[in-house]
């Protein structure tokens, strides 16, 4: 994908470090000479299409647009996409929910100053006439094996994002290991495609919650196995992190308003927003940026510790 890149259009000042949202004046301030203007530069976000067509993102960028004078750029691609899009450096931040995609840009020296920032889970949606028998089942691993066995349609998705990852894991913990067969269709694009797909020939998907309650009006596909946020599998649980670019790497980063950003979505305004956000009456995201109880692996790959600590 060809993203058109915006130079930064003021002079940034050196040695800023923006923890947290309202740290930046806003252009034309009396904050202080040393205080950069960020007022009319662009912000590329590459991010999971769940961000995007939950329609989250919608009601979570105007108020940080509007309070610095700047404009948020979404380019939804799904997880791995979106990452390899900013080891390019065609982007200054990502929001994607695949940590094992996440540790690894890190661990690349790709990506800087990661955040938790909210949570969902994942559900399996498919026909009310449930061909599989799979409604209600506790187990994900043993709803997946169903569907292979009575070679029950599955829509996945395909697309390298961090629903197919989710997915792939999934079927890494069943006995056939690794889907195939005719009843396995995968398609190559994102969570809306995939769900449209799945209703239009009334088969079987992996969903992030919030995109499916999102579009559930519009779809005859019912949630057949739970997720942890109602009583289902921890193994179904659906965490986002935010990651600038790190400017040693890609000199050209809007760093100081990637920092600016994440400094916004972990506050407790946007916060707030992502808490308040509902499509039909149901919550999609759940806040995960603000704690009484630090936890400090969120800003380095999992299980790391410094050679010290070894």
């Amino acid at each position: 994908m060809s993203i058109q890149r915006r130079a930064f259009i003021a002079t940034v000042g050196g040695g800023l470090a923006v923890g947290s949202a309202g740290c930046l004046g806003n252009g034309g301030s009396d904050e202080g000479d040393d205080m950069p203007d960020v007022s009319g530069a662009s912000l590329t976000l590459t991010t999971t299409t769940s961000t995007d067509d939950s329609g989250l993102l919608s009601e979570l960028n105007p108020p940080f647009e509007e309070h610095y004078g700047v404009t948020v750029e979404p380019v939804p691609q799904g997880t791995g996409n979106a990452i390899k899009t900013a080891r390019r450096g065609d982007s200054d931040v990502v929001m994607v929910h695949a940590r094992s995609l996440e540790d690894e840009f890190m661990q690349d020296g790709y990506g800087v100053n990661r955040r938790d920032l909210m949570f969902n889970d994942f559900v399996v949606v498919g026909p009310p006439d449930d061909p599989a028998g799979i409604n209600g089942t506790e187990s994900v691993v043993e709803a997946f094996e169903a569907i292979a066995d009575t070679g029950s349609t599955f829509v996945s998705r395909g697309d390298n994002s961090g629903t197919y990852t989710k997915e792939q894991e999934l079927w890494g913990e069943t006995s056939l290991g690794e889907p195939s067969g005719e009843w396995y269709r995968s398609i190559g694009s994102g969570m809306g495609d995939a769900l449209n797909q799945a209703n239009l020939d009334g088969t079987y998907t992996l969903s992030d919650r919030g995109t499916f309650l999102s579009m559930r009006s519009d779809l005859d596909l019912e949630i057949h196995v739970q997720g942890p946020i109602e009583g289902g599998p921890e193994l179904l649980s659906n965490p986002y992190g935010i990651v600038a670019v790190n400017p040693e790497i890609h000199d050209n980063v809007e760093y100081t308003l990637a920092m600016a950003y994440i400094g916004y979505v972990t506050s407790p305004e946007a916060q707030s927003i992502i808490e308040e956000y509902t499509a039909n009456g149901e919550q999609l995201f759940y806040p995960d940026a603000l704690s009484e109880d630090p936890n400090f692996q969120q800003y380095v790959p999992e299980g790391w510790q410094s050679d010290d600590e070894t």
